[in-house]
């Protein structure tokens, strides 16, 4: 089941992590890295990032059995028609992309005839660069593999295989479904966090910096997801647009009703409000998809 040649295309966070998880995990896969920046290439070799880091995508995927994208969803395109004539028979291609659907079918247009199983590690940090990966960064996350119809068992089968060896939690799903849950639980909290880190920005003038020198926790925790790479969550929101929208617009809808409820002196409907949303951040907790430390189990040595 497994890959005895392994290309990484995309050498940020998560390309660098995947292939970091790879020497860790499976030591006897070679692994190959390629990114379209030069500075980038130059700092995977210092640090040591792949075993093999050329100058070219083709000197890349050449002769790799699993090709792993990992450019911003908004890139796939051209970066699957970029190693497509390089590809060896029987290669399996997949990815790291946030948003499914759109992926999925660029890929199947630029890639005609080559096996594509599309993946999404739901896991990541807001650091971006080389520097950033880190080989735990799956271990105990989930990725969400969301096979085409008609994907053959047996390669859907080792690409699973592939992300749980790396640590991860793995099941399928429909990639439009895909898209839809992600909107909720990642991209709607993404666009929230950079529209009240905005907004903050804006009012700076008139707090005289207050804004920042008094942020709490919670703008504090805002400000980190809002640090994300801006060129990635670009292209998320884009390709993944009618499902944000959606989700947006019954965002809209609940906050006009806690706005009703804080205008009319509904201390009730506030009050059961915060009791649900409380235990649903116990259930992450017990589901061990997050820290039940006081503050996130942040060290405050």
């Amino acid at each position: 089941m497994s890959f005895a040649r392994v290309a990484v295309i995309g050498l940020g966070l998560l390309g660098g992590s995947v292939a970091r998880a790879v020497h860790a995990h499976l030591p006897d896969a070679m692994t190959t890295g390629f990114d379209a920046d030069p500075a980038v290439r130059e700092r995977a070799r210092e640090i040591g990032l792949a075993n093999f880091v050329p100058e070219t995508v083709a000197e890349a995927v050449t002769g790799a059995d699993l090709v792993v994208l990992c450019v911003p969803v908004g890139a796939m395109a051209t970066a699957g028609a970029a190693i497509l004539p390089h590809l060896a028979p029987g290669v399996i291609v997949t990815d790291v992309g946030s948003s499914k659907a759109s992926v999925a079918k660029a890929l199947a247009e630029v890639l005609p005839g080559i096996s594509v199983i599309p993946a999404h590690p739901v896991a990541g940090t807001e650091q971006s660069g080389p520097d950033a990966g880190f080989a735990a960064l799956f271990r105990n996350r989930w990725c969400i593999v969301t096979p085409p119809a008609g994907a053959d068992e047996a390669e859907v089968a080792r690409v699973m295989a592939f992300w749980e060896a790396l640590g991860a939690r793995v099941e399928t799903m429909d990639a439009e479904h895909h898209d839809r849950v992600l909107a909720v639980t990642s991209h709607l909290p993404h666009l929230i966090a950079y529209t009240i880190v905005g907004t903050a920005s804006d009012l700076e003038e008139v707090t005289q910096s207050e804004v920042i020198k008094y942020s709490a926790g919670g703008f504090r925790d805002f400000t980190r997801i809002a640090a994300s790479d801006p060129t990635m969550w670009r292209d998320v929101f884009l390709s993944n647009r009618e499902a944000v929208l959606e989700m947006l617009q019954r965002f809209s809808e609940d906050l006009t009703e806690l706005q009703k409820a804080i205008r009319k002196g509904d201390g009730a409907m506030l009050f059961d409000t915060f009791t649900r949303t409380r235990a649903i951040r116990r259930s992450i907790i017990e589901m061990g998809q997050d820290d039940a430390r006081p503050d996130f189990g942040r060290s405050h040595t």
